[in-house]
């Protein structure tokens, strides 16, 4: 559970909001149905209180119909209905309740302040409380009058910089709460820290035998140990679309109808526009090839390895890089409604979910602060009117305040998934998003990407031993001298020292590769090109001046584990769906040999995510196993996650945990992992609950100090964190090293 106090060493930000209505109109994009859809950055937003509060205020806007915030790009997105050109007033509701808000930068990239301002807050409140606790000791072993009261004097000043420069962040959020009338979990723990520091300061110079700074300095240490842990695990969660944004080209360089070529930023790029793509460039905007052949090297959106050819009149991508020659483009759509454009913003959608344990936080926090708060006065007031004292009375009032502290809530569920990512960094995978765990516990269908995750996603040769040897070598030969992925698998096939050496190489983009030997022509590569007549089946052929010298098949080696994964899978009564960018054959191939009946071909991002839903929609628990950037769409749209560690960048980004290995029978290992985890998140969460039905009768009735409070608050996070290492128990891993080759035409 995490609190609104990620400003915690960090200053108030230098800007403020000046996001006018028209500005935030022109920023947002048509949705259909007169509809808009704009995004604020909305930078003092941090926990699930807070996205309470924003989404409850933006609801009440008139015009908004809906509003979701993502707590880790900062970011809420809001669904409005237009009328006439200027936005609702969304700045100044959210304003209202104390949060600034601006349009988002472009770029998302770059190092997290926060979690740097937060651990430095943490290294203060460390070094303060433990010398504090030392010298509390002293004091507490019996220390005479002179030397209590000097180390009381030190105590104080060790206590200065933890309580006003570590716990500052908390005051921030207490005060922005109270001052726009709501109430958080900071409340109470603000009021308790700095009434235990008043009252010790006031003890110590009256000479008091005890103080209790020990009691503020450690609740702020153990309240931020909880808080970095789950600020550094939320913070993963946004590399996933500052990747992808990276992949966008800046800009494109325009033809003008008087023949002129003007190179413009990419925000100034519409629909209908003539673009110059030259080769090794991206494609900026969705488009239809007007002049030209492309060459396309389309595993962004498709995630195949093989290169695919466009020619004129047919439709081409944004995010697909030209690898062959220069052609112009007719662009269909402006770079913001593009395929790429579409993938980022449904990986940020997908991002703002709610998980079980969030929504039991974002219960917690909204009791927490009153109740706390009335059992306090309650407190206070019994026994002033018990005793007449007003130090007694205020010393239990604090000593409820900091022993009802929810440190061990909230360190239940962090502690875990740190305690989890090791476990599962020992079997070679990475933890990507901290809370997926719950999720994955309850997968009933796991759906599989094919090239590069239930396979290599490498062509390879098919049955090169049924070649003739010597075709075999003059392929090779030719292959040898091309970058295209059939001609690798080609060369790979015959070892170099033995090949011949033509001469005139020249190679045909989109077709093959020639060359001359004496004064035989030969060309490999596709029928059509290669021989003199169109003939025979197989998409790759090897020819002598137009005949036929030899045919290749190509196919994919299914990743290791992969059929044993399967089996386990249906063992345990889950579903298995493939779902693939392919053609129909290579699906229809890889499936059958591993056994899965569910499975569908030529699939775009969309399509993938559509699948998802509707599995979803059907009361389905959905794990997605993808490895392209084309999978990051629907790994984020999935319950939970998982991609190879030979997946690109943005796959691995966008996926909840990524397995280093090449056996997919990690998989199983995660499962099992996960489910133990689960197990301890849930006896976590009991323990919590249990300390405070415990403790909380004790200092009602005046049987604990302040510092037995910090002492009894610390003791339960330490049972919570005792609890969650014996996930760290190790257990045997079999291993395998079968591997099939899957016979797939190319």
């Amino acid at each position: 559970m995490s609190c609104c106090s990620a400003e915690i060493g960090l200053g108030v930000p230098p800007w403020r909001a000046s996001v006018s209505a028209e500005e935030l109109a022109m920023a947002s994009r048509d949705i259909g149905g007169g509809r808009r859809q704009s995004v604020l950055s909305v930078p003092a937003m941090h926990c699930a209180a807070c996205i309470g509060a924003v989404e409850s205020a933006l609801a009440r806007v008139p015009g908004v119909e809906r509003a979701r915030a993502n707590l880790s790009l900062r970011r809420v997105t809001i669904d409005w209905k237009q009328d006439g050109s200027a936005a609702p007033d969304i700045v100044g509701a959210l304003a209202a309740i104390g949060y600034d808000a601006n349009l988002p930068a472009t770029e998302i990239d770059g190092e997290d302040p926060a979690l740097a301002g937060l651990v430095r807050a943490l290294a203060v409140a460390g070094f303060c409380s433990m010398n504090i606790m030392l010298l509390s000791v002293s004091v507490w072993s019996g220390a005479d009058g002179a030397t209590r009261q000097t180390f009381h004097v030190v105590s104080a000043l060790l206590a200065l910089p933890a309580v006003f420069y570590a716990g500052a962040g908390f005051y921030r959020s207490a005060w922005r709460a109270l001052s726009h009338g709501r109430t958080n979990m900071d409340v109470p723990i603000s009021v308790g820290i700095l009434l235990t520091f008043a009252l010790s300061l006031y003890d110590t110079a009256t000479n008091a035998p005890h103080a209790y700074f020990e009691a503020a300095t450690s609740l702020i240490f153990v309240l931020l140990v909880g808080r970095v842990l789950d600020h550094a695990m939320r913070g993963k969660a946004r590399s996933a679309v500052a990747a992808l944004t990276r992949l966008i080209p800046r800009g494109a360089s325009v033809l003008r109808s008087d023949g002129t070529r003007d190179y413009v930023d990419l925000s100034e790029v519409e629909a209908g526009m003539r673009l110059g793509i030259a080769a090794g460039e991206r494609i900026p905007a969705d488009g239809v090839v007007e002049e030209g052949r492309a060459e396309l090297d389309a595993a962004l959106v498709t995630g195949e390895s093989l290169w695919r050819r466009a020619n004129a009149g047919e439709a081409v991508r944004a995010g697909e890089l030209n690898i062959g020659n220069p052609f112009v483009l007719r662009t269909t759509a402006a770079p913001a409604n593009s395929t790429v454009a579409e993938m980022s913003r449904m990986i940020t959608a997908a991002e703002d979910g709610r998980s079980r344990y969030q929504r039991l936080a974002d219960r917690a926090a909204g009791l927490y602060a009153p109740v706390v708060h009335s059992l306090a006065a309650v407190a206070f007031m019994t026994w002033f009117l018990a005793t007449g004292n007003v130090h007694t009375a205020l010393t239990i009032a604090i000593t409820v305040l900091i022993i009802t502290c929810p440190c061990a809530l909230g360190l239940a569920v962090p502690m875990v998934q740190v305690v989890l990512a090791r476990r599962l960094f020992e079997r070679g995978v990475m933890t990507g998003d901290g809370s997926a765990f719950e999720r994955l516990s309850e997968i009933d269908t796991v759906v599989f990407d094919k090239t590069g995750t239930l396979t290599t996603g490498t062509p390879r040769l098919f049955a090169p031993a049924g070649i003739a040897p010597e075709a075999l070598r003059l392929a090779s030969a030719l292959a040898g001298a091309s970058a295209h992925p059939i001609a690798r698998a080609i060369a790979a096939a015959s070892p170099a020292a033995s090949l011949p050496v033509f001469t005139d190489l020249r190679e045909e983009r989109a077709m093959g590769m020639e060359g001359r030997l004496g004064a035989d022509l030969y060309r490999l590569g596709r029928p059509e090109w290669a021989l003199a007549a169109s003939g025979g089946a197989a998409m790759t052929v090897l020819a002598k001046n137009g005949e036929a010298l030899a045919y290749f098949t190509f196919g994919e080696h299914v990743r290791r584990g992969a059929r044993d994964l399967v089996a386990t899978l249906k063992t345990r009564g889950i579903d298995i769906v493939l779902l693939s960018g392919d053609c129909p054959q290579a699906v229809e191939s890889v499936a059958t040999s591993l056994g899965i009946d569910d499975r569908r071909a030529r699939l775009l991002p969309r399509d993938k995510v559509h699948a998802i839903k509707d599995l979803q929609q059907r009361g389905r628990r959905v794990l997605m196993v993808g490895d392209g950037i084309n999978d990051a769409p629907a790994l984020r749209a999935a319950d939970a996650s998982m991609a190879p560690a030979s997946a690109s960048d943005i796959g691995r980004s966008a996926a909840d945990f990524v397995f280093l290995g090449d056996d997919l029978r990690v998989v199983t290992d995660i499962f099992d992992t996960v489910e133990k985890a689960s197990v301890l998140i849930r006896q976590n969460f009991a323990l919590a609950v249990l300390y405070n039905l415990v403790s909380l009768p004790i200092a009602f009735l005046g049987y604990a100090t302040p510092l037995i409070a910090a002492v009894a608050m610390s003791s339960s996070s330490l049972i919570v964190v005792a609890n969650a290492l014996r996930l760290t128990r190790k257990a045997s891993a079999g291993s395998s090293t079968v591997e099939t080759i899957v016979e797939a035409k190319a």
